[in-house]
Parts: C-alpha cells; sequence; structure tokens
C-alpha cells in the first residue's frame, strides 16, 4: 500500500515524539540494559545485583570480587557490544562494583 506524502509510519511518529520529548536517550539506556544477559551471558547475569546508567556510565553491581576482577580486563569489549547491541553509542565507560 502507497503512502501519501503526509502519512507516517507509526515507527517514525514514535520515534519523533520521544525525540521532542527527550526521551530518546532514555529508551537507548533501557536498550542497553536489557541486552545486558545477552551480551555477557546468563552466568554472568546471575551474579549481577543491581545495574544503572549515570552520566553516560553504567554501574554494575556483582556479588562476586573475582567476576568482577575477571570482568575489568574485558570492559573496553562489554563497552562495545553493549552500545552496539542498544544500537547506537549510550555509555562512555563500564564501572563493576
Amino acid at each position: 500500500m502507497k503512502r501519501k506524502n503526509n502519512e507516517q509510519s507509526l515507527k517514525e511518529v514514535i520515534g519523533e515524539l520521544l525525540k521532542v520529548y527527550k526521551l530518546d536517550g532514555r529508551m537507548n539506556e533501557v536498550r542497553l540494559i536489557s541486552s545486558w544477559e545477552k551480551v555477557v551471558g546468563k552466568m554472568i547475569a546471575k551474579h549481577t545485583k543491581d545495574m544503572y546508567i549515570s552520566r553516560r556510565k553504567l554501574y554494575v553491581k556483582l556479588d562476586s570480587s573475582v567476576l568482577r576482577d575477571e570482568l575489568s580486563y574485558s570492559k573496553t569489549k562489554i563497552l562495545g557490544m553493549l552500545n552496539e547491541e542498544a544500537g547506537t553509542e549510550v555509555i562512555d565507560e563500564v564501572v563493576f562494583r
């Protein structure tokens, strides 16, 4: 079905609304946090107790100091994979606690 010039898809309208109300950044953060288990796997996700984003930093609370130390060596890789899953650069740093 061909659309008229003044018609938009629902996806386009929602995207524009998110931008107008400045909610697109928050949606990207939610998308990034939701992709955590897919990026790091079930075992690491099980040991993740809390996550939040503040000032373009992802803070991840883990219940294992050994796992925290191991993941700190892969920060750059995890950062890239999370941003890729979100579809845009949402965070600049990952902090493990």
